[in-house]
């Protein structure tokens, strides 16, 4: 069974960060153990929430009982996501220095939060340079949206040659593998791009006039997951585009304000929509 360590915010009402990964993931077959960096009642686009915020010392806690029950050499990869701190961010390190003695093969995925078109860079200062300095290298594979491609590689890229030379750039910063979730390479769609060294797969899905908190964490732990059973980046993609199409789709068709994970999560294993990934080199 495919065991994946995931340390990331979650939050009591919603879903985004481990609140929008661990039910998919599980719903897919893979035992997942979160660990929390923040523990709020909503995520911060409502404007107003409560709960805490997890020190570094919260989360190296955490991570020493799961080492103290001499389990961590199951683990297959670590998947981090939103850190709200650089300390806590050094401690997501050191868990992924540790699971790797424990188990030389486990890989790291880092879905390197930091901001999104339209938006703007929303995490605390220094942690968008931290992610591009520290955590970033030391990731096998980086799931970046458009804008987040952009900032980490110092670029601006607008056609699909241009965001694959972007991947390309980061993939010499250390990260083996990169999927761009979310770019708005042609009018009305939206892309994924999956870059390395063997190529780069893209999958063209209809854009959705809405926006969701939460849809990049549900990507980046459906790819992951499907890499780690597939180790074909082409077919992990795809497989991606369409569990997460799916998903927004039906929460756009129920107008819902928040990911309908457990109302659609028959699409997270058997979706509706089909697309196809092109390998285009």
């Amino acid at each position: 069974m495919t065991t994946i360590l995931s340390i990331q915010s979650s939050v009591a009402y919603g879903h985004v960060g481990n609140s929008a990964a661990t039910f998919p993931l599980m719903r897919l077959g893979v035992e997942v153990w979160p660990v929390l960096t923040v523990h709020f009642s909503n995520h911060t686009g409502y404007g107003a929430w409560r709960g805490p915020l997890m020190t570094a010392g919260d989360v190296a806690d955490v991570i020493l009982g799961i080492d103290e029950r001499d389990v961590l050499h199951k683990v297959d990869a670590v998947l981090s996501g939103y850190q709200g701190a650089k300390e806590v961010g050094a401690e997501v390190l050191r868990a992924v220095e540790l699971v790797k003695e424990r188990n030389p093969k486990a890989i790291y995925c880092c879905d390197p939060v930091i901001g999104d078109v339209g938006r703007g860079v929303f995490v605390r200062p220094g942690i968008p340079e931290f992610m591009r300095d520290a955590v970033v290298p030391a990731a096998q594979i980086v799931t970046p949206n458009h804008f987040e491609l952009d900032f980490l590689t110092g670029r601006h890229s607008e056609t699909v040659a241009e965001i694959v030379a972007a991947a390309d750039e980061l993939r010499s910063r250390g990260p083996e593998l990169v999927l761009v979730t979310s770019a708005v390479a042609q009018a009305n769609s939206l892309t994924m791009l999956a870059v390395c060294s063997a190529g780069a797969w893209q999958v063209t899905t209809p854009l959705l006039d809405r926006t969701f908190t939460g849809s990049g964490d549900l990507t980046a732990a459906m790819f992951l997951a499907h890499y780690l059973e597939t180790r074909d980046p082409g077919v992990a993609v795809g497989r991606t585009a369409d569990v997460v199409y799916s998903v927004l789709k039906a929460t756009t068709d129920a107008g819902s304000s928040e990911l309908l994970l457990v109302g659609a999560q028959d699409e997270i294993v058997n979706p509706s929509h089909h697309f196809e990934a092109q390998q285009i080199r």
